[in-house]
Order: C-alpha cells, then sequence, then structure tokens
C-alpha cells in the first residue's frame, strides 16, 4: 500500500491538462478561466452621481439658493455646463455636467418652483463616483481561477463578452457488478440499487466536467469490455467497484488487457483501500472501491483534485483547516482514516458513532472529514485535528 499523499501525487502524474475554449458570458459561470481578461474602459467611464438630488458646484453653505436649469438621468447626461449660482436635478448613475462637482441629496433642498435651497452644507465631491473607481481600462481578472457569477458581472462590465477558458473534461462512469440494477428498475432479492455513480457525477459537475454514467458491466470480461468501448474518448474514465482481487474482480485484468498501464493499486486510507490508477490509451483511469461511502470518499479526494488539476487549477490536495475534538479517540491503525464528522461552533468537529463504509445515510449526515493520521497515538477531546469541508 502507498500514502495517501503518494498517490495523490501519482495521480497528478497521470493527467493530461485540458485544451482551452471561448466561450460566450452567459456560459461562462463556474468555468476555469485560462487566460486573464482585460477592462476594454473605465468602470464608471464618467464621474457619477451616487444619489438622487442635485448636481453643484461645491462647496455650498446651507442657505444658498441656486437655479435649476435642467435635468440628468442614467443614459441622459446634461448636455450644458453649470455656471455658478446654478444647479442640475440629477439622478443615480447620471453623469455628472461639466462645471459641478458635487451632489446635494433633494433631503437635503427645498424645492421652490425652478429654484432650490439647500437646508444643509455641502463639501466638494460629496455623492460623487469619480470615473475609473471600480477599475480603469487595462485592468485585469487573472488566470487561471474558477469564475463566479460576481466575477461574470464583473467581465460584462468590462466589456469582455467573450472569455478563453478550459475546456471540461469528459468523465464517463462504469459501475460494474451482477449485484447492480439501475435505479427504477425491480432489483432480484440478492440485487442492490447502483448508487454511488449518480455522486460520482455530481461531484464531477460540480468541478466542471461533463459526465456520462454507461451502461452496468456485469461480472464478465466480455461485458466489461463492452462498456469499457463506449467509454472511448473520455479524458478520464472512473470505474465503481471490481477493482479487488476476489475471483468476480475484474476492472484490472479486463483493463490491462486492453493496453491500461496501472500506477498504483491499494492506498493506506480507510474507507477506500482498494483504489487504482492508470492510463488506458489516451485516457486516464481511476478505479474506485464498490462499497458507497468509499467509493464518494475516494472521489472526494482524489477525483475533483484530478478535474481541477486537468482545467488548470494546479495539482493541490482540497484545502483542510482544524477545528477543535470534541470527544475522545482511540489510537489509529497503518491506514489514514477520513472519518465521517459534523462541524459545531468554535469550530469544533465530532465523529459520527458509525464509521462504516457501506451507510449512505451517515454520510449524508456528515459535514466534514475528519483525519486521523496513519500511527497516529490517542487523542483527547480538545485537541485541534485536521478536517476537510464537504
Amino acid at each position: 500500500m502507498i500514502s495517501v499523499e503518494d498517490a495523490l501525487s501519482r495521480v497528478f502524474e497521470l493527467i493530461t491538462p485540458q485544451g482551452t475554449e471561448e466561450v460566450t458570458l452567459e456560459h461562462a459561470a463556474g468555468r476555469i478561466l485560462r487566460q486573464s481578461a482585460r477592462a476594454e474602459r473605465d468602470q464608471p467611464p464618467f464621474a457619477a452621481s451616487a444619489m438622487d438630488g442635485y448636481a453643484v458646484n461645491g462647496p455650498v453653505a446651507a442657505g444658498t439658493r441656486l437655479h435649476v436649469i435642467g435635468q440628468a438621468a442614467a443614459g441622459h447626461a446634461f448636455d450644458g455646463a453649470v455656471k455658478p449660482g446654478e444647479a442640475v436635478r440629477i439622478f443615480t448613475g447620471a453623469p455628472v455636467p461639466d462645471g459641478t462637482n458635487s451632489v446635494v441629496i433633494q433631503e437635503d433642498t427645498t424645492r421652490d418652483g425652478e429654484g432650490i435651497t439647500l437646508t444643509s452644507a455641502i463639501a466638494e465631491g460629496a455623492n460623487i463616483r469619480p470615473q475609473g473607481q471600480d477599475f480603469r481600462a487595462g485592468d485585469q481578472i487573472s488566470a487561471p481561477r474558477r469564475l463566479t457569477g460576481s466575477e461574470v458581472s464583473l467581465l460584462a462590465a468590462m466589456n469582455c463578452a467573450r472569455v478563453t477558458v478550459a475546456k471540461r473534461p469528459d468523465v464517463a462512469i462504469i459501475a460494474t457488478g451482477d449485484e447492480l440494477v439501475m435505479p427504477g428498475e425491480t432489483p432480484r432479492p440478492d440485487q442492490i440499487i447502483a448508487s454511488n455513480t449518480y455522486a460520482i457525477k455530481a461531484l464531477a459537475e460540480a468541478e466542471g466536467a461533463t459526465a456520462r454514467i454507461l451502461p452496468i458491466a456485469a461480472d464478465t470480461e466480455a461485458s466489461l469490455r463492452a462498456v469499457f468501448e463506449l467509454a472511448a474518448g473520455a479524458d478520464l474514465i472512473v470505474t465503481i467497484g471490481g477493482a479487488s482481487v476476489g475471483d468476480h474482480d475484474l476492472v484490472g485484468p479486463v483493463a490491462e488487457s486492453l493496453g491500461a498501464v496501472r500506477s498504483f493499486y491499494k492506498v493506506a486510507m480507510r474507507p477506500g483501500k482498494p483504489l487504482m490508477a492508470g492510463r488506458m490509451g489516451g485516457s486516464m483511469l481511476l478505479g474506485l472501491p464498490g462499497n458507497p461511502v468509499s467509493s464518494i470518499v475516494c472521489a472526494q479526494l482524489f477525483l475533483r483534485p484530478a478535474l481541477r488539476a486537468m482545467q488548470g487549477l494546479g495539482a493541490y490536495p482540497l484545502p483542510t483547516a482544524t477545528a477543535e475534538l470534541t470527544v475522545d479517540l482511540p489510537a489509529n491503525g497503518p491506514r489514514t482514516h477520513f472519518m465521517r464528522a459534523t462541524l459545531g461552533p468554535g469550530p469544533s468537529i465530532t465523529p459520527l458513532s458509525s464509521q462504516d463504509s457501506a451507510l449512505l445515510s451517515v454520510l449524508c449526515s456528515a459535514t466534514a472529514l475528519l483525519i486521523h493520521p496513519a500511527q497516529d497515538g490517542p487523542r483527547k477531546a480538545g485537541e485541534q485535528m485536521r478536517y476537510i469541508a464537504l
């Protein structure tokens, strides 16, 4: 067995980086920006009013009376210049007229026909958003990064209609085993529903990939070969189950007969020891365990970082943080234990009572994976321990 750290390092070595493509902004959210984008204009592109009120040439003392000569609204600038003793009715977002440098809010004035009287003094520059206050032409959003909705909005304001992003990795997911049927089918008494594939698909798509669930491969070489053929062309092939060494565990031998080169098999972790990785033709191959929790935990630890690295975000493990342990833990054995746990205030962390790798309901209750290192001694409540947030 190899360590989790060694296994992840080898996974990164198997990765072929994705190419790039241009997309329009409406398709950019969640994508990985691979080429920095530059602003084509200042924002705001002119000095703009931050309030509804009157544009004046400040400072102006309380009690001053000014003649209103027109108005300016967003998208409708005042065409002219303002002289001493004059003001322009102005609305939020409108360009500040020539000859003015301040905006007095309407609540600080009294209006009488074509005139206003200030009820409070106004300082020079008040309630004005200067040109370029948000960003200047040439400022950039740097790559690589996963674009959020706010960043897409910023790109739009920068007048960047298209951006260069990583192509979405194509992930083919293969569940294996005679015991499996798809949801909605009627299982025999000795069969169960294939559930892991849906979690793997969701995790892959959340990382920006496109994922396809292929037909379940029966425990025969012919069936597994046929499903592998359907996965041809995928950037990443994920198998679930069948990667151990039992009589019905055929993923490794069949993959190797199709030209796969295995990088490693078995990792010193729990859940998830029977994890396999390699390459098969132009595809990376990741063989996950069959137990639901083992499969999903391994996908969290290896599939997600792999997909991020494929899209140019760097070869890094998932981020960790620390929290205060709420209960005592016994000493750990030779495998790093990723314990299903819940986070509390503080932050604090509490391992769930059952750590059975077949219990999906327990995993659904977890908000974190508590990391108990291999060969770690007993831990006392109150100690700080690392975790991965789920």
